[in-house]
């Protein structure tokens, strides 16, 4: 939290305990919600720059983000063999349906390759195309400085933090979508 964020934190009066967002102890700072409600807008105002870093650095390719996310993790993923849809909607967090839809596009678009896994004749395997592979080693040039530029301020023991508390919050998020889902379900009844 910057130090501004903090003077605003310190200085909002909270309302009564009834209208805290959290309960948890361990997110209560002098028994109010503030510090929390203010992390949940820095939370969604760094996601916002990440997603739209990804967005400038696929129109330079020509690509959506989401396209651009899809098609450089493919060539992280692919390995000597490719990778699965599924394999790669769960590393993104993604529906293997949308994954799906997205590499047909990269498909037409010639930057990913579709073959039959030898191993589940029902699936698939993808790779990048070398057409593909140019594009992306031609933004590096400006993929590099954006993203030190984008985590600047972390020391390699932040980042490994950080990395690790990122994995275990898109666990618990996943957990709270279905909680308001079945919260939502419960409603009716």
């Amino acid at each position: 939290m910057t130090t501004k964020s903090r003077e605003r934190t310190r200085h909002t009066k909270a309302g009564p305990e009834s209208s805290l967002t959290v309960s948890r102890p361990e997110l209560l700072v002098d028994n109010t919600d503030l510090a929390f409600r203010q992390l949940i807008y820095d939370t969604l105002a760094f996601a916002s720059r990440v997603q739209e870093v990804r967005n400038r650095l696929g129109q330079r390719i020509g690509l959506t983000g989401t396209a651009f996310t899809i098609l450089i993790s493919v060539r992280h993923l692919q390995g000597d063999d490719g990778i699965g849809v599924n394999q790669l909607a769960d590393h993104l967090h993604l529906s293997g349906a949308f994954v799906t839809i997205e590499v047909n596009k990269l498909v037409k678009e010639g930057l990913v390759t579709k073959r039959t896994n030898p191993s589940d004749r029902r699936r698939v395997l993808l790779t990048v195309t070398q057409k593909a592979r140019d594009l992306l080693q031609s933004l590096t040039v400006i993929q590099r400085p954006a993203n030190d530029a984008l985590f600047a301020d972390l020391t390699a023991e932040e980042f490994h933090i950080l990395r690790n508390l990122m994995s275990r919050l898109v666990v618990t998020g996943d957990k709270s979508l279905a909680l308001l889902d079945y919260l939502a379900s419960q409603e009716g009844q």
